[in-house]
This record gives structure tokens, sequence and C-alpha cells, in this order.
């Protein structure tokens, strides 16, 4: 089926960006968070990211009204009813994830699709939770959702073909590339990039070069646009210590059990760009100090 009506449930930093890509596709887009005050958080964050893209020209002034006008906020989710797919993007924990849906299964019609944007837990655990777990899979957006690209499609056990056919086409839509894998701890890309950022934090704690001298080999040496520090400190300290001790969790390999440094900066509250400091220093607009 074609999507027409879509919920983002949550509306920090990657749940805005989604609900705006949503909006901007010409798709009605309902989002969901705890209290109002957040709701006009988040609402700052797509005005300040619509502006943006106005003033590089890449949609006018008259697209990004529109858009902004097909996303509206609530702190309910019985506001859900009528939704025909849910996208959650709240905290990066199972229970939380697997309570949402169980409530948001006596809410929604038998036919709506639920997807996680998880990057890392497994989807059938959360899907285990719904009387719909042929309409459960993963739909994971990167950061930010706006600009990037790609969206891993993620295949459950129980995932219908039809469900994942819809899916391909929704990502499609919204003008992204969609990538099938199976439900595995990471998908595809963090699967990859997990051991290399640990690597690169147990490299900085040997001593072997600074984070400085790490990042430039990183982007001069391999092409990365960001090296692993800089990244790390943008996606967070606190979820890269929180992912790979999800990863270690599965796997049991010693190359993904999160390093003490990530450790005791995510007890110091240095958590990156959204703190101030983590392995760099940051102003309020959360550029990088020199």
């Amino acid at each position: 089926m074609a999507i027409s009506r879509v919920g983002v449930v949550g509306f920090g930093q990657m749940g805005s960006g989604i609900a705006q890509v949503c909006a901007q596709a010409g798709i009605d887009t309902l989002v969901r968070e705890v209290e109002q005050p957040l709701i006009q958080k988040g609402f700052q964050r797509v005005d300040s990211s619509l502006a943006r893209l106005v003033k590089s020209q890449r949609v006018s002034e008259d697209e990004a009204r529109a858009a902004r006008g097909r996303i509206r906020g609530t702190v309910s989710l019985a506001d859900f009813g009528d939704r025909e797919l849910v996208i959650e993007a709240i905290v990066e924990e199972i229970g939380p994830k697997k309570k949402l849906f169980a409530e948001l299964d006596t809410i929604c019609s038998q036919a709506t699709i639920f997807c996680s944007n998880t990057s890392s837990l497994t989807i059938v655990e959360m899907a285990a939770a719904t009387k719909r777990p042929d309409r459960f899979a993963g739909l994971h957006f990167f950061n930010p959702p706006v600009i990037m690209k790609l969206v891993e499609i993620v295949k459950a056990l129980t995932t219908s073909d039809a469900t994942i056919a819809t899916l391909r086409d929704f990502v499609a839509r919204l003008g992204k590339t969609g990538v099938l894998c199976k439900d595995t701890t990471g998908f595809i890309v963090n699967r990859l990039m997990v051991p290399y950022l640990l690597g690169a934090v147990r490299m900085l704690e040997l001593g072997i070069a600074t984070k400085e001298d790490i990042d430039q080999a990183v982007k001069l040496g391999l092409g990365y646009p960001m090296g692993p520090f800089e990244l790390i400190d943008y996606t967070g300290v606190d979820i890269n210590y929180h992912v790979a001790n999800v990863f270690f969790d599965e796997f049991k390999d010693p190359s993904m059990a999160p390093p003490s440094l990530l450790r005791r900066m995510t007890l110091a509250g240095q958590l990156g760009t959204k703190t101030g400091k983590g392995f760099y220093e940051y102003d309020e607009q959360g550029k990088r100090k020199s």
C-alpha cells in the first residue's frame, strides 16, 4: 500500500529529521513527545533545517512552508489511531521500545506497519511485543536524516515480503536509497563502523597518536568526511558507549568491547557536541572550538 499518513514517536535529533523528510515528501506527519516543551524544541530543529535548505536554494520558501504545515505535534499516543506507518525514534533501550510498541498495538489499525529506527537492537524482540510481527521491521535512517541518502530496511524473521515491498516504495518516495538486510545487531553500516570507531579509541588510549592526528589520517588517508573522534562527538559519546555494550553482549568479540575511556567520559557527562565537550570542545551552536 502507498503510505500517506506517518507517525513518528520521538521528536529529538533523529525524530525531527525523519519527520521533516516525510513532510517534504508530501506526507501527513504526526509527531509525539512526552511533553510540550520537547515538541517545541523539535519544531525549532525543523524550522532551522528548513531555513538552511531555503538559504542554500535546495527548496523554495513555499515548499518549506508547505512541508512545515504537514507536521503536527501531540503528547498523546491515542492520536496515532489513523496512522498507516509508525516510526519509533526514542531512547536506544529495548525496554522502553517494547513498552511503546505494545501500547501502540492497542491503538493503531491492524494494517498499520510498525518500524524502529534502532541502530543496534534486535527487531524481532520488539515485534514480539505486538500482535503484528509480520508488519514490523527496522527502518534505520542515518544522522542527519535530511542530508543522508541511505536507509537500512531490516527484515526480521517474522517480517512479511509485502511489508518489505511497502517500505521499499516508501523509502524511494522520500528520495532515499534503501538497502535490505537481515535482523542482526548493527545491520550493515554499524556492523562495519563500530569496530573501527572503538579501534580508534583504543589507539588513543595506547598513545599511538593524538586524536587530532588520527582524525586527520582517516580523513586524508581513507577519504572519510569526518575523523572517528569527530564522529563520536557528533553522534554522542554515550550513544557509542551504549552501542558497544550491545555489540559485545551479542557477539562476545573483544574488538567490540567498550574501551574504558568511553565509559569514563560518559560518567563525566562529556558526551560530545550536545554537552559542549567530548573529545573536543564546542560552542553553544555546536561548532568546534579551535
